[in-house]
């Protein structure tokens, strides 16, 4: 008999393409060495050193750095989706003194006098409505000779 084996489920590797780099940090570097070309190309060595050590440490922290296991770039879309719309919706109505003037002189409503029992089941209905719900509706619960209990005779010696 063959050996059963649990087979891991939801793995995502990242194909390697230079050593440990990834498709995706690779690519990202090498948008951040472009940048940081055309920095020094357009800019002064002042500003163009600081800028691209930003630029540089904003790559690294891209490409390589990962929260609770997922990318960096998820974590950034996720707390900026939350920004956006957060899970917590708080509704605190502050009333104008005219509204409260308004609220005071209103008459409360009047309330019945006299409030209704709600009735509850009998016993006997309560056995009606089991021997429904247990026999799945096979018995009526009009039935008599179901509802009343078997009679059983003794047997005389």
């Amino acid at each position: 008999m063959p050996q059963q084996y649990v087979v891991p489920q939801f793995l995502t590797v990242e194909p390697k393409i230079i050593g440990p780099i990834t498709m995706r940090q690779f690519v990202i570097l090498l948008g951040t060495a472009l940048l940081i070309a055309i920095n020094f190309k357009l800019l002064t060595l002042w500003y163009a050193i600081p800028l691209s050590l930003l630029e540089f440490g904003l790559a690294a922290l891209f490409a390589f750095y990962k929260v609770n296991g997922l990318p960096f770039q998820y974590f950034v879309l996720n707390y900026l989706q939350n920004l956006k719309r957060p899970n917590v919706r708080v509704w605190s109505k502050e009333y104008t003194n005219k509204e409260l003037k308004v609220f005071i002189s209103m008459k409360p409503p009047d309330m019945p006098e006299e409030q209704l029992a709600r009735v509850r089941p009998t016993e006997s209905r309560l056995a009606k409505l089991s021997l429904v719900v247990n026999t799945g509706g096979a018995f009526s619960p009009h039935d008599e000779a179901v509802l009343e209990p078997m009679k059983f005779e003794k047997k005389k010696q």
